[in-house]
């Protein structure tokens, strides 16, 4: 799965895009009424919120987490037969997208971010105030959309992923710059952080499917959990590994911000120097530079990636075989997608 060194976000919409061809019609105008409809629902916030809201929106993304939502609902059936099913649908697509950007909108003001994207950051645009206000009403939009489909259980669902990112963060807060983080306790902040809000999405995909059930959400939540787990474990591999032209990022930049990873854990079990080094002492993107070659060199990135490859292989093995032929296999797709994001 190799091959030439490429932006890690044209990996990512070319993978997506694949599952969207094979997908066909139906899955590509229901994203794009997901599109749509994020697009209309943050406009209606109110200036000058709505500007900065949408702005977030627009600035794009793969939209993994809605499609998990739309491919989660089609694997059972489709949309409920409902008059208001394929709407239904759409909101609760649409509120696990606005959560996820509220987060990174949150995200940006706790890391002092300049770019999101390519982009200005609303913090880095309008301030710090103005940032944390726009990251509140993505959160408040996403839970009063969801809320019009009248289901408390969708509710439950969004609202403890959206506890969990809380924990998370602050979880990653408490570990910033410690020298003594155990493997389990770097997982359960990935679980916590990320993967909750991929868990909740084929939940609530499946529970707005024609042959849902809440068994069958548990079993999509599952497979949604490992996949999101193996996402975060990925993305910490390619911040030590690089290089800029791939993520975007200087190498090592959650290692300066004092964020521990699994590199790092697992390179300081593999070389003395490293479990004393202290990272508050990084003064700037060159030492982090040093640190990610000294990480690389003790073979804790080939060790991480072969975790996250075999959390992904789980995730693909416990999918339900029993759906309509290609629906499972679409989620197989997604599965491949968070691998491909490194290679």
């Amino acid at each position: 799965m190799g091959g030439s060194v490429t932006d890690a976000a044209g990996n990512d919409v070319a993978a997506v895009e694949e599952i969207m061809r094979r997908g066909g019609p139906t899955l590509r105008e229901r994203m794009a009424r997901t599109e749509e409809h994020l697009e209309t629902v943050t406009s209606q916030a109110g200036a000058p919120l709505a500007e900065y809201a949408t702005a977030t929106i627009v600035a794009g993304g793969k939209r993994l987490r809605p499609l998990l939502v739309v491919l989660a609902a089609e694997t059972a059936g489709g949309p409920s037969e409902r008059p208001d099913g394929e709407q239904r649908l759409v909101r609760a697509a649409v509120a696990v997208e606005l959560v996820h950007s509220a987060t990174l909108v949150h995200d940006d003001v706790i890391d002092g971010a300049a770019l999101r994207r390519g982009r200005p950051t609303v913090a880095a645009q309008a301030g710090r105030a103005a940032a944390i206000a726009t990251g509140d009403l993505l959160f408040s939009r996403a839970f009063a959309e969801l809320a019009l489909n009248e289901d408390s259980e969708q509710l439950r669902v969004l609202s403890d992923a959206s506890s969990a990112l809380a924990a998370g963060e602050l979880l990653q807060r408490e570990d910033a710059y410690a020298s003594d983080v155990a493997v389990e306790r770097y997982l359960e902040r990935c679980r916590l952080k990320t993967a909750a809000l991929f868990e909740a999405a084929c939940r609530l995909g499946a529970l707005l499917a024609a042959q849902g059930s809440v068994a069958l959400a548990g079993s999509l939540g599952e497979f949604a959990r490992r996949i999101g787990l193996a996402f975060q474990l990925l993305d910490d591999v390619l911040d030590v590994s690089g290089p800029v032209a791939r993520t975007g990022k200087a190498r090592g930049t959650d290692l300066l911000d004092g964020t521990v990873t699994l590199p790092l854990i697992l390179a300081r079990d593999r070389d003395p120097s490293l479990a004393s080094f202290d990272l508050a002492s990084l003064s700037g993107p060159e030492e982090a530079e040093e640190l990610c070659e000294q990480i690389a060199a003790t073979g804790a990135l080939a060790e991480a990636r072969e975790r996250a490859l075999s959390i992904v292989a789980e995730a693909k093995a416990s999918l339900p075989r029993r759906f309509p032929e290609g629906r499972a296999a679409l989620l197989d797709l997604v599965a491949d997608a968070v691998v491909e994001r490194y290679c």
